[in-house]
């Protein structure tokens, strides 16, 4: 994609400066920028000007890169079955400190 987006704009500008040195005088133009103003500009030069502006602007999102389904991450299931088994032995640890520590809670809780 970028190559041939690269590729029509170089075309592009090449016949640009053809049409551009083949205009004779009478196709000549004046510019406002409503604090000063050029005379006599030939009318490619602001056609060519605001061409390579609009390719200034846009090719950041013409050559950004898309993200495509193969490269997202898994979702959470498959990540969950990958896992290994778990240490029985450590999960009953942690179930009986989660009860000593339910069990401190109350018993402060009662004994106010």
């Amino acid at each position: 994609m970028p190559g041939r987006l690269i590729f029509f704009i170089f075309i592009f500008v090449i016949i640009l400066f053809f049409i551009g040195f083949n205009l004779g005088e009478d196709s000549r133009c004046n510019i406002y920028f409503g604090f000063t103003k050029l005379d006599n500009i030939p009318v490619f030069f602001p056609i060519f000007v605001s061409f390579v502006l609009g390719i200034f602007f846009a090719l950041p999102f013409a050559l950004r890169k898309k993200k495509n389904k193969s490269e997202m991450p898994k979702s959470d299931t498959n990540q969950i079955d990958d896992l290994p088994p778990a240490d029985f032995d450590v999960n009953e640890k942690i179930r009986q400190d989660a009860a000593a520590a339910k069990e401190k809670f109350w018993s402060k809780r009662r004994g106010k």
